[in-house]
């Protein structure tokens, strides 16, 4: 399989991702210079180095990604929002925002679409929706597509990482469910040009991945083992 996809160019699937809540100012350069390097969509570092990110990365391709009521999703809508704000002024063009799982889980579906709405609304930026599939039944991930849609996200995406990694077939299922009106986003436990492909053909129109590279690399290693097995 993999060889029939070795002229796809992978990287601007890739949100550049680097989530150790341990990261330094000194990495977060270092994934911003990487971003840029190998063209990746974006680079997606947490709130407080948003701004620290955009000096570097102005005027160039890779956009600021940051995360929202992460890793939980627990956190007060208020807050939430807020949140969502500083980035947004500080300099984050896209969103990562962890839903709140208790209250789809409650059947607060109501409060659920309100929060993503008003984030959607008042930072006007891309916003990505974290669902947390490896937590949720078929039906809650169902629901919490279809909330994700009518809220005016661009994206769902399917976990944290915190909680295990994405899944081809949870990739289907919401492909499935967004009928095409927006964009899925796997994350979590990709780590080879295999991973990411498999991804990308179950219905993932982004990645996210702190293994960004290594996954450029074993997509090399395949080209190489493909000239290598050709006739001579």
């Amino acid at each position: 399989m993999l060889d029939q996809h070795l002229d796809i160019d992978i990287a601007p699937f890739i949100d550049h991702s680097l989530l150790n809540p341990c990261a330094t100012q000194q990495y977060v350069g270092q994934w911003c210079q990487e971003a840029d390097r190998f063209g990746f969509a974006s680079v997606c570092i947490y709130p407080s180095y948003v701004r620290f990110a955009r000096e570097i990365l102005q005027g160039k391709r890779p956009k600021v990604c940051t995360v929202i009521g992460f890793p939980t999703g627990s956190t007060t809508s208020a807050t939430k929002l807020y949140e969502a704000q500083e980035a947004v002024e500080n300099g984050a063009e896209e969103l990562d925002v962890v839903i709140n799982l208790s209250w789809l889980k409650m059947g607060k579906t109501n409060e659920v679409h309100r929060e993503l709405a008003e984030i959607c609304e008042e930072t006007n930026v891309t916003v990505k929706a974290i669902i947390e599939t490896n937590l949720l039944s078929v039906e809650e991930k169902r629901i919490a597509t279809e909330i994700c849609i009518d809220s005016g996200v661009q994206f769902v995406k399917t976990c944290t990482g915190w909680n295990g990694g994405a899944k081809v077939e949870d990739v289907r299922l919401l492909k499935e469910f967004a009928r095409g009106q927006v964009g899925i986003k796997a994350s979590g436990g990709i780590r080879s040009f295999e991973d990411a492909i498999q991804l990308i053909d179950a219905g993932a129109s982004r990645l996210g991945t702190s293994y960004s590279i290594q996954v450029l690399k074993s997509r090399e290693k395949e080209e190489e083992d493909e000239a290598e097995n050709q006739p001579s």
